[in-house]
């Protein structure tokens, strides 16, 4: 569900995937290889919102801002499911964790981890590679290669997720009952305590 607003018309790049059920409204615009999931709202009524190459942007987070403001997520931003984002600045290849809240004038530095359930208050700067948790969150320690490298790969899977939903996803009728040759899924990635424990 796209949307002009004021004369605005958001923009997406045609290697993106915004998928029907995210709201994308105005002043927005987004760049290569983005994946935005069901249940977003991004909201360019008051301000903008731009988006860079390779992000990701999951289900039921909103984007939204104070009037004249822009928020921005550099390359590689990964936004985890339910998240807000209210007026604030990403850095590149930051994660924010699931139902974290990152509020107005908040800079996050690049290649930082702000954790599930975390509150960023507005105005706070967080410097680059920074693990960020808590309510109101703190920089508890620095983020290292190899939790980095982990995230960096997980985005990546984002980014390949796009041309994935283009080639495969398809509306259809849910089956009755369990068919005999349903395929195996594959096994993409490992969840960080999993790499931890090896």
């Amino acid at each position: 569900m796209i949307y002009s607003f004021k004369g605005f018309i958001p923009v997406v790049h045609p290697s993106s995937f915004v998928h029907p059920l995210a709201t994308v409204t105005g002043n927005v615009i987004i760049g290569k290889d983005v994946y935005i999931g069901p249940g977003c709202a991004l909201r360019g009524d008051w301000g903008g919102i731009e988006i860079a190459d390779g992000c990701n942007v999951q289900e039921n987070c909103t984007i939204h801002m104070f009037p004249g403001v822009t928020v921005k997520l550099e390359e590689a931003a990964h936004i985890g499911h339910g998240a807000i984002i209210h007026g604030a600045h990403i850095g590149r290849n930051v994660m924010v964790g699931m139902n974290a809240v990152v509020m107005d004038e908040v800079e996050v530095g690049d290649e930082s981890i702000i954790g599930a359930m975390t509150f960023v208050p507005a105005n706070t700067i967080i410097p680059p590679r920074s693990l960020v948790i808590g309510n109101p969150g703190k920089v508890i320690k620095q983020v290292s290669d190899e939790m980095i490298a982990w995230k960096t790969k997980g985005t990546q899977l984002y980014q390949s997720l796009p041309g994935d939903m283009r080639e495969h996803w398809a509306p259809c009728e849910a089956l009755p009952e369990l068919p005999a040759d349903r395929p195996s899924q594959e096994k993409l990635y490992e969840i960080w305590n999993k790499i931890k424990s090896q």
